[in-house]
């Protein structure tokens, strides 16, 4: 057993994302970081399979904002696409309607609006203004996504209420595109960024017009290599800053003195610090990692009635043959959208008609798939794992298989023929594979939904609320899910905890701040 006890430590409960980000800036700022991961490798869900020369995304595939990450390695000193080379797509990826019609999105305005013109002419007309809105609506709303809520005096700020009137937290993400789109695929394709966050853009807050905003702002981006080769530069960087890594170690318990986290045990060994950075799912952590009687706000009775995510059925293909007719993101929505996401988000049932995405990666980046080979990377969002009764929605074990064969069908739908014959390597992952694999809660990979009544200062806090000494960073805490603001919240959890140690945490900059301090790479060292 190893045994740590350090002034200024913190432990690092995961290697995903938000872990490895807080790792970088917390090794900056001049603490002590311990990584603790539970898989061989860094990444979390934003690591790689790979097999025979065949490289996927587990998770992640599309790289967006990446001024979040950028600002991150500014601090540190680093150049992030000196570490880590990217390309801009265009187009962004392609929209297929069940219902007629498709898409190619691009970041070329004008093209664009020609795109929408063969849907709704009409509509052409207002993709500017919606652009233009939602530049403003961003810009105003950015110190909010970039500052802690730590309770509801945050909350009542003026410079957040007097953002009501832009936000309109009264409607839908679907009825706030109303104002600009008559068209049903029109608004679907600038709302379907809601699965991004787990949730259908009939429920979602209509702030969430920011995402598709972003993407033709600021690009969709692929990372040679997937987004997986963005956590490795980040773990490599971390290990030149200091950082230590113990891989393949499940934490299986945190080690309290009264309700101060001193430290964690794992399945070998004993880490002591003086701070914890919980970067696991938080649903997950909370109630396998701590006691229950320690927890006052988010006790798993309370979490039992929370909302939670959408979750994904995955197929991971590695082909003979190229796709080189199929673009690299390539989304189809259901020919009835309402119904199939009825089935995922009320009635918890598996769709006749589901809605998939499929990733061709190698159209992009050749280095994925062995010579004259595609890897396509295939989604479709299902319930997550609902227990109706002591039993479980849907059942798995009897459901992988033939909802696999549904989907190999559904490739039909944009253009890919005769893939069972070519088939030569295959991983299904499924929700209740993502909850016993991955230790995601009710395999809910988005975490947390992202309705009002769980966000902001309702959100598990970045400074956690129940326990002394324990920090938040990933999806289930502020900002919330997807990427950048995963990266965002290793930031501002990074800023709160160096604060509280007594150290200068100015070189972060402040939120909403729109260049870093002069001499902030400096600063960092």
């Amino acid at each position: 057993m190893t045994s740590r006890n350090r002034p200024d430590s913190v432990l690092v409960i995961g290697a995903g994302p938000g872990g490895l980000a807080a790792a970088l800036l917390l090794a900056r700022g001049g603490l002590r970081v311990h990584v603790v991961e539970r898989l061989p490798h860094v990444g979390g869900r934003c690591s790689a399979v790979q097999h025979d020369g065949f490289r996927f995304d587990l998770g992640p595939t599309f790289f967006l904002y990446p001024l979040v990450l950028e600002r991150i390695f500014k601090l540190i000193g680093r150049d992030l696409h000196r570490e880590v080379p990217m390309v801009r797509l265009d187009p962004q990826y392609r929209i297929m309607f069940g219902a007629g019609g498709q898409l190619d999105c691009t970041p070329d305005v004008s093209r664009l609006e020609a795109e929408v013109a063969k849907l709704s002419p009409a509509d052409a007309a207002n993709v500017r203004r919606f652009l233009t809105d939602n530049r403003v609506k961003l810009e105003q709303f950015r110190p909010t996504l970039e500052s802690p809520f730590l309770g509801w005096r945050d909350l009542a700020r003026w410079d957040l209420l007097k953002l009501l009137p832009l936000l309109r937290p009264w409607k839908s993400l679907d009825s706030e595109l109303g104002r600009y789109f008559s068209d049903d695929r029109v608004r679907l394709a600038f709302s379907f960024q809601s699965k991004y966050l787990g949730m259908s853009p009939f429920h979602c807050p209509s702030l969430f017009s920011i995402l598709s905003f972003l993407e033709y702002e600021f690009g969709v981006w692929h990372p040679y290599g997937g987004c997986s080769a963005v956590s490795d530069g980040m773990a490599r960087v971390a290990r030149e800053l200091g950082v230590t890594f113990s891989l393949g170690e499940e934490v299986t318990e945190l080690l309290f003195e009264g309700r101060k986290a001193v430290g964690v045990k794992t399945s070998g060994s004993e880490y002591r610090a003086d701070a914890v950075v919980i970067n696991a799912d938080f649903a997950h952590a909370m109630t396998k990692l701590v006691p229950d009687h320690l927890r006052r706000r988010w006790t798993d009775a309370k979490l039992a009635r929370k909302k939670f995510s959408c979750s994904t059925f995955m197929l991971y293909l590695g082909l003979d043959g190229r796709q080189d007719h199929v673009p690299h993101h390539t989304i189809h929505c259901a020919a009835d959208y309402a119904e199939n996401l009825a089935d995922i988000e009320t009635r918890h049932v598996l769709s006749a008609d589901p809605s998939f995405y499929v990733q061709n990666a190698a159209v992009t980046d050749d280095t994925l798939a062995p010579r004259g080979c595609s890897t396509l990377y295939v989604l479709a969002p299902v319930t997550h794992r609902h227990v109706i009764h002591q039993r479980a929605n849907v059942d798995w074990a009897k459901e992988a298989g033939p909802f696999r064969a549904r989907l190999l069908q559904q490739l039909r739908k944009v253009g890919i023929e005769d893939v069972e014959r070519r088939i030569r390597f295959e991983k299904v992952v499924t929700p209740a594979d993502w909850e016993a694999g991955y230790a995601v809660h009710r395999g809910a990979t988005f975490n947390l939904a992202h309705t009002w009544r769980q966000m902001l200062h309702l959100r598990p806090r970045n400074r956690f609320e129940d326990l002394d000494g324990v920090y938040l960073v990933g999806g289930g805490t502020h900002p919330g899910s997807g990427l950048p603001v995963i990266y965002e919240s290793a930031r501002i959890t990074s800023r709160l905890l160096l604060a509280d140690f007594g150290r200068d945490a100015a070189w972060l900059g402040a939120p909403g701040a729109g260049e870093l301090p002069a001499g902030a790479s400096a600063a960092a060292r």
